[in-house]
């Protein structure tokens, strides 16, 4: 087991470092752990370069969802900072109209104080069928709406809006890759997660059972076996 690799995680939307609290001390073992913050800035390019700013020299990756967008700047901005890469529940496109003009009318409900209403009207499609009455990962959602804020969700919001389409640029992914996705991810359906996984050469793909959108919090003992599996990967 290498013991000497940094880790950078990546929360997604809305998410703060509570996220991977059930997968850290599996991972701390390979080295140490940093959770990135990602609400600071309003474009994927400022946010990259502040977490580049702030990362080890060198260093394994992993994006959740909108930590994936991250990721992929960072991979755009310092390729040869990162020895691994993990896309969680991701994707490499960019927004749909439909989903920028849905995007706008969360900010704007946002606004108005409705944040805890729309995150909690939104959770049923962001877990598994079976965890819809999962009260534990809801407080969770919750708990993280207070860490981001309000100003922070909507930097965020801004700068997924303006994200580049990061499919062209799979192909020059060249570090081992782990593609984890849910079977039931609502918000980011798992057909997109293998179109990523065969645009990476040698990327490796793991689709958990019974999960939807946070697998951290859904399967936390599957996700640690993938995501450790990962990190013992050789580097060539």
């Amino acid at each position: 087991m290498d013991q000497t690799t940094p880790i950078l995680l990546v929360p997604g939307l809305a998410s703060s470092a509570r996220i991977y609290a059930p997968v850290i001390p599996a991972l701390w073992r390979f080295g140490p752990v940093m959770v990135a913050n990602h609400i600071r800035d309003d474009s994927m390019a400022a946010i990259a370069a502040r977490m580049l700013s702030e990362a080890p020299p060198r260093f394994a990756l992993a994006g959740h969802s909108m930590g994936g967008y991250i990721a992929f700047e960072i991979m755009r901005q310092a390729p040869e900072r990162v020895s691994k890469l993990a896309l969680i529940n991701t994707q490499a496109r960019p927004d749909t109209p439909k989903a920028t003009a849905r995007r706008r009318g969360l900010m704007e409900r946002a606004r108005r104080g409705e944040l805890r209403a729309l995150r909690e009207e939104s959770f049923p499609e962001l877990v598994h069928p079976s965890r819809r009455d999962d009260a534990d990962i809801l407080k969770l959602v919750h708990a993280q709406d207070e860490d981001v804020g309000v100003e922070g969700y909507l930097r965020q919001q801004t700068a997924i809006i303006a994200r580049v389409d990061s499919h062209p640029t799979l192909a020059a992914i060249k570090c081992p890759t782990l593609v984890l996705t849910g079977d039931a991810d609502n918000t980011i359906p798992n057909a997109l997660s293998r179109e990523m996984a065969a645009g990476i050469a040698g990327a490796r793909l793991k689709v958990l059972d019974r999960c939807g959108h946070l697998p951290q919090a859904e399967q936390p003992e599957a996700t640690v076996r993938a995501l450790t599996e990962w990190l013992g990967t050789e580097v060539v």
